[in-house]
């Protein structure tokens, strides 16, 4: 084969998955390899899964699956598989699907090119810059890996393990990295970021490092990801109100509104400490775009909860909002003790009822917005139109702003908004 020197790269699941790929992509570029995204041109093909959720478990075996039958029609030579999926069900899988050279866990990007190229690679050298999987002008910084907490429903700590911060210096070294490249947005994530720097020797916080990350040259946007409302510091809510580049947009995972499933859920607070927790983000800075996570059909979830759940919905008001229905997790308190006493069809339709609710709320404040006029970060642009951001809006994951111009991609535009859909806006350039 004439491609012994090419490398695809496959990444599924969230943004703390991508960052993984950029780093392993970083290194191997570094010794010679050469990516390519079309896996029928590379020898190596290398899967970074997902074991989160029972789809995202599918997702992964069925890409695997796929990338098998290349390698038995001959078109590549080696299947690496990586990450969450791997970490967790590695040995298994690997008596189940033969065609796999190696499954390697989610932190071992080294191992991974040492089991490709024979050679050793230093991931921590401060003058290599992390290769990019997204657009040039937003990245993201992961602060910390895997998580304390022990929520019922949750199997990350089994497969990223207990939280490791970052120390807040290489944390501020990295950012100034991908500022010097050109990035305007820089996206904060880690398992729990409100957790940040309890681990840290010496020990630090998430206020900390957004103070020091304010000062950065180059930033425009610094966007929260990924806060535990029990951890959620009063010090960082107030940062929303002092902080320059800190853009009012938080994205805070409730997983639910009433108090019993919050119990249950070993979640820390009950709904009146989430509210108030809401309340000083909103005193803090009035213009706070809050997104969460909801899961419905968790075991012990009845109707009496699931009305407490829209119910506490509909008074929040949250401005963005993300439905899981509840998967069944292995060795996980929920999965282990509790059994699922949800039928499928019961939590799919409760999946629609909260998404049509949010969806109301969507389009009441996207109307809202009609007649004033934005800054708008551009993510892509086609040969008549344009799609981006307002500060509410995470890429990926949020809703977009179409204008039906030509921009430049990465810049900032004011945009006058002249139509709300219930998740989209219309809008043009202000000349």
């Amino acid at each position: 084969m004439n491609n012994n020197n090419k490398v695809s790269v496959l990444t599924l699941g969230c943004a703390k998955n991508l960052v993984d790929s950029e780093y392993l992509i970083t290194g191997l570029k570094h010794i010679g390899y050469q990516m390519v995204d079309d896996v029928s041109k590379s020898s190596v093909v290398i899967i970074n899964t997902c074991g989160f959720l029972d789809v995202a478990r599918e997702e992964s075996i069925e890409k695997i699956l796929e990338i098998e039958q290349k390698k038995q029609d001959g078109l590549i030579d080696k299947i690496i598989v990586m990450g969450c999926l791997a970490e967790r069900y590695g040995d298994e899988l690997q008596k189940e699907i033969s065609g796999v050279d190696k499954f390697f866990g989610s932190e071992e990007h080294e191992a991974v090119i040492r089991f490709i190229s024979g050679k050793s690679f230093n991931l921590d050298d401060p003058d290599i810059i992390r290769a990019s999987l997204t657009p040039k002008h937003y990245s993201y910084l992961k602060i910390a890996e895997g998580c304390d907490n022990a929520c019922s429903f949750c199997s990350i700590p089994l497969m990223r393990g207990l939280q490791k911060s970052q120390p807040l210096r290489w944390n501020i070294q990295e950012a100034q990295r991908l500022a010097s490249r050109g990035v305007k947005e820089l996206l904060v994530i880690a398992q729990d970021s409100t957790s940040y720097g309890w681990d840290a020797s010496p020990k630090t916080s998430l206020h900390e490092l957004f103070t020091e990350l304010d000062k950065i040259d180059g930033i425009e946007w610094l966007r929260l990801h990924y806060a535990h409302p029990s951890n959620l510091h009063r010090k960082m809510i107030d940062q929303f109100k002092h902080l320059q580049k800190l853009i009012p947009y938080i994205d805070m995972p409730i997983q639910h509104g009433a108090d019993k499933m919050l119990k249950i859920m070993r979640r820390g607070l009950k709904s009146d400490g989430i509210k108030k927790k809401i309340d000083s983000l909103r005193n803090s800075n009035n213009d706070i775009a809050i997104r969460t996570s909801i899961i419905v059909g968790h075991p012990g979830e009845t109707d009496k909860e699931f009305n407490e759940l829209l119910k506490f919905i509909s008074e929040v008001e949250f401005d963005r909002l993300g439905v899981f229905q509840y998967s069944h997790e292995e060795d996980t308190l929920a999965g282990n003790v509790m059994k699922d006493e949800v039928p499928k069809k019961v939590k799919k339709e409760r999946f629609e009822q909260t998404m049509e609710l949010q969806q109301k709320i969507n389009l009441r404040k996207n109307k809202s917005l009609v007649g004033t006029e934005q800054k708008i970060l551009v993510d892509m642009s086609k040969d008549n139109f344009s799609l981006g951001r307002t500060y509410r809006d995470s890429p990926t994951v949020d809703n977009y702003v179409k204008i039906n111009t030509n921009l430049e991609t990465g810049k900032f535009y004011n945009v006058k908004i002249e139509k709300a859909l219930e998740y989209d806006l219309l809008g043009q350039v202000v000349k």
